[in-house]
Formats: C-alpha cells, structure tokens, sequence
C-alpha cells in the first residue's frame, strides 16, 4: 500500500494510462479523483474502479477551463481534504505537415496539452506549499526530448510540458513539493494507433522501431507515475523519466 493515506488527481483517468494509472493508485491505497472530458466513459470506467475502492470519485472535466479545474479542486478537497498527488495526463495527440496546419489547431493543441497543464498545477501548488509536502506529475512524451517529421505541433506542446515542469520544481522545491515530467514512447492505446495511422504504419511495423521490440502498456507507465507518486521518490524532482522502450537511447 504505497499510497496509503494519500489523495490524488489524475486528468484524462477514463481510458488509456490515466485509467491504468487510477486502478494502481486505488490498489496502492490511495484516494482518488479522476476527471475526463468523455462522462459516459468516465461514468462507466467509475463503476469498474468502484469493484477495487469507494474511495474514487469521477469529475467531467474540460481541462482548458479554469472554472473547471477550481471545480475539480474544491470537489477533492470537500470529499478528501487533501491533494497530494496530481497527475496532468489529459492530453491529445496530432500529426500534419507544418504547412497544413491551420492557427486554430495550434490552439486547440496547446490548449489542452499546455494550458491543461498550466492550469492544473496553478490550482493544486498553493494546497501543497501549504501542506509542504506533495507530487506532480505531468506527462510528456519522447516528442518533448526528440524531433519526428509532422509532430511540429505535438512535439512543441510537449517540449513546453517538460520544461515547465522543471521551472516549477525549482520554484517550489524548498517547500517540498517535487514535479517532474514523464515521457512515453508508443503505448498500446488509441494514441499509440493514431501514431501508427499518422506514419501509415501498423503498429507491429512500428513496434519492429523500437529496440525492445514491442509497444509499451498502460500499466508500464502507470508503474513509473506510482513511485513518482510515492515516497520512495522523494529525492527526484525536475527530473524527465523517460518509459519508451529505447526509443531515445
């Protein structure tokens, strides 16, 4: 029980790694508020995490909004009383040459995939420096450290998700409150097959780029984003974890 006595949030927590990540933190022991833009299936996904705890709660959730994320942390509060891990997953992926691309693409990109973020740990940062103790995670990708051609725009909201998260941890790390930022390669999700169909590729042709072989689960960043969350963590903050099977090596 890594996570015993703890609460967290996660965004993006109905499918794909938020979900894997929400079912390891309620076995973990952990309190957990999940929010998702999709209600049907965060409603659904909640009555599957209801057969592991009763201790979870699902918020419809547009992460652009920040009548929203005040939403979300007053609810977490009221229910919990404390926020002491947020996981900024929610995103949204795209590939175009740079040229097709239109000005209100950029935004929708980088709103949910900058803005979500930015607007996530506004909002949770004074609960931790007040309580002087807590964890943020955001998710990257290996698009945030490496070029691909017609990830211009993807590449760019990630590569901001990275620095930001280490800006914030030097900001506030004397108040023991650590951020870092993780980086998956192709995960078998339905972003893991919009990569394959962006590269006009099956996945086991994409799969044969990565020196191990084979695409990575849900659950294998979920693990990493549990010890990020843990204490045994606690001497890791601005760090860039990267969970891609070699991709970047």
């Amino acid at each position: 029980m890594r996570l015993l006595g703890k609460t967290a949030i996660v965004t993006g927590g109905a499918g794909g790694i938020g979900k894997a990540t929400v079912k390891k933190f309620l076995e973990q022991g952990a309190k957990v508020v999940f929010t998702d833009i999709n209600e049907h299936l965060g409603q659904q996904t909640l009555e599957e995490f209801k057969t592991i705890s009763n201790e979870v709660v699902f918020i419809k959730h547009d992460v652009q909004k920040e009548e929203d994320w005040n939403r979300v942390v007053n609810t977490t509060i009221e229910k919990f009383g404390t926020i002491d891990i947020l996981f900024n997953n929610a995103g949204i992926y795209s590939t175009k040459p740079v040229t097709d691309y239109a000005v209100e693409e950029w935004q929708k990109v980088l709103g949910i995939n900058v803005i979500g973020v930015f607007l996530g740990m506004k909002h949770v940062v004074p609960r931790m420096v007040a309580q002087k103790n807590g964890s943020i995670i955001n998710t990257s990708s290996v698009a945030g450290i490496k070029g691909s051609s017609d990830t211009t725009l993807y590449g760019a909201s990630k590569g901001a998700v990275r620095i930001m998260s280490k800006d914030l941890a030097k900001e506030v790390a004397a108040q023991q409150v650590r951020v870092n930022s993780i980086h998956p390669g192709v995960i078998q999700t339905q972003m893991g097959d919009e990569v394959a169909s962006g590269k006009h590729v099956t996945t086991t042709q994409l799969a044969a780029g990565i020196p191990l072989n084979r695409l990575g689960t849900p659950e294998e960043v979920a693990n990493l984003v549990v010890f990020l969350a843990s204490d045994e963590s606690s001497f890791i903050t601005g760090a860039e974890m990267v969970v891609d099977g070699g991709m970047t090596a």
